[in-house]
């Protein structure tokens, strides 16, 4: 049985009045390409936002391999706990922040390109990987960090190389094609060292041949780098090819989920969002 890698259970995220995810509960798998898919407005993006705790979760418990990384109940404020090393009795601790979940094994691309513009895209991936350094300021005072540094641009060369990217690596990341800057975008996530790559949107702006290449692209990093990938997708061809399972949410609201096959062809998912059969079909 797969492991699960990836947990939520009734998760609601409210804004005032207005209930942007409402109770969703999922489960993405190790190995897994799980596609979260709905109308715009649906509340997709907002649950990766809970996911990846830039937004506290109204209600509802988000886990990660396991461990509890956000829990938190109507009465009560946002909790994150972790299982103790000894104890095997889960403790609280202060909320996880973004790059402490990033640290964890999360990572995440945006819909809207978010590179560091002004920077080479060697500088780009390069500054990924220092989210994993070992250094302080100390050590980078004195130099004291010379051998890690060397480690971390061998590593981020010979990422660049692996997604073909190394021979624009003094390119400035705003300079490359929409294509190659969303490649990078992808490659500075991996940078990291994720076990679950959130993609939001991966293909928005992408012309059928650079879709194909990017769905190519994804399979290609699952495999290679043993991970687990969930994704927001608007492209259905892209969808439907490469997904294991697919969530649909309207309204805030899960309205079906399964494998490709069955969401395509759930009167619910049709109405709300891919339209009429025959048009799923072609």
């Amino acid at each position: 049985m797969a492991e699960n890698v990836l947990l939520m259970e009734d998760v609601t995220m409210q804004f005032g009045g207005v209930v942007a995810v409402d109770n969703l509960s999922l489960e993405v798998n190790e190995g897994e390409i799980v596609a979260l898919i709905g109308p715009n407005g649906a509340g997709k993006t907002t649950a990766f936002n809970c996911i990846t705790n830039v937004y506290e979760p109204t209600n509802g418990r988000i886990s990660l391999n396991g461990e509890c990384i956000a829990e938190n109940h109507p009465q009560g404020k946002m909790k994150a706990l972790y299982k103790g090393e000894n104890s095997g009795k889960y403790q609280r601790i202060v909320r996880h922040t973004p790059d402490q979940i990033t640290k964890r094994g999360i990572a995440r691309t945006f819909q809207n390109i978010r590179l560091f513009s002004a920077l080479t895209v060697f500088e780009n991936v390069l500054i990924a990987k220092h989210m994993r350094a070992r250094h302080n300021v100390f050590t980078a005072t004195f130099r004291l960090n010379a051998k890690e540094e060397r480690r971390m641009r061998e590593e981020a060369a010979a990422l660049l190389e692996e997604q073909g990217l190394l021979h624009l690596k003094d390119s400035i990341a705003s300079s490359l094609p929409y294509g190659l800057q969303r490649r990078l975008e992808i490659a500075r996530a991996l940078a990291t060292g994720p076990s679950l790559l959130l993609l939001d949107e991966p293909a928005a702006g992408m012309n059928p041949q650079e879709t194909q290449e990017l769905t190519d692209f994804i399979k290609q990093i699952r495999d290679s780098y043993k991970l687990t990938i969930f994704m927001i997708e608007h492209h259905m061809d892209l969808v439907m090819q490469i997904s294991d399972r697919i969530y649909v949410l309207d309204f805030g609201k899960m309205i079906a989920h399964g494998n490709p096959s069955v969401v395509q062809h759930n009167q619910r998912v049709i109405d709300a969002y891919l339209g009429v059969a025959d048009d799923v079909a072609d």
